[in-house]
């Protein structure tokens, strides 16, 4: 509603008016006193309400001429009071009620129409790129060496080239003097590759098995020792025996095994 002062002023009037008729015809149709003017505050609501939803007025002008007509008529005895009329002012509230309900609800937004595509200009085509090379000059002086008469292979190989006053060296029948000389020469035996001493394999191998056949008493005083040892310490192993001894594992073995066989 628009907030103007005059417009206020003009609708509570209004509404004071059609309150006093409504609350005398409820009062006439056996409502009680105070029950009586909830009928007028019922019938101003669903009118601002209607008013400011720009819905239902036209219903609702038409309810409030007849509930102030039949009060009217029912005051001055010219419309008794009967049964349509009590029940069409009992169900004054309930419609109210409904149609407030109603007016508090917001429309249904309409459906926003599809707004056509707008067709994109189609770009130029792009103007063709001619590339323009300049002309090779005819009139060129060569760049490189000039190469004298033509001379038959003959002369050639027989050492007669050269430029045309034969002053030059004859480079190319040195080259083919050189390559007739490598031919009819035997090739060179190839050089002998040194051959690198041989090494003994490390392990029980050589060294261990020559100190037993010619150094016999090495062996058995290594034996002894080892007997010695295991009196003090029976766990001990063969690789053990050999970091002792500077021997190999597999030596150390062996003579674990032939001092616990000899005790």
């Amino acid at each position: 509603m628009k907030r103007d002062p005059l417009l206020w002023v003009a609708t509570a009037a209004v509404l004071i008016v059609l309150a006093s008729a409504e609350y005398e015809l409820a009062r006439a149709c056996g409502f009680g006193t105070y029950v009586a003017a909830g009928v007028p505050a019922a019938l101003d609501v669903y009118a601002l309400a209607a008013l400011r939803a720009r819905r239902d007025v036209l219903a609702v002008v038409l309810t409030l001429i007849a509930v102030n007509a039949a009060s009217h008529l029912v005051e001055v005895g010219l419309l008794p009071v009967s049964v349509p009329l009590v029940v069409a002012v009992s169900a004054v509230a309930p419609l109210v009620l409904w149609r407030v309900h109603r007016l508090s609800e917001l429309p249904a937004e309409p459906a926003a129409e599809p707004v056509p595509a707008v067709a994109e200009p189609a770009p130029d085509p792009a103007e063709p790129i001619t590339v323009e090379r300049e002309p090779a000059p005819v009139d060129v002086v060569p760049v490189g060496p000039v190469l004298g008469p033509w001379t038959p292979l003959a002369e050639l190989a027989g050492g007669t080239g050269g430029t045309a006053a034969g002053t030059g060296p004859d480079l190319l029948g040195d080259h083919f003097a050189a390559v007739r000389k490598a031919i009819g020469e035997a090739p060179a035996e190839p050089a002998t590759e040194p051959v690198p001493p041989a090494v003994p394999p490390s392990g029980t191998g050589a060294a261990d098995i020559v100190s037993e056949d010619t150094a016999n008493t090495t062996f058995e005083r290594r034996v002894a020792t080892v007997r010695n040892w295991l009196q003090a310490e029976p766990e001990l192993t063969g690789t053990e025996i050999g970091n002792r001894l500077g021997v190999s594992d597999g030596y150390g073995r062996r003579l674990l095994r032939t001092a616990r066989d000899g005790s």
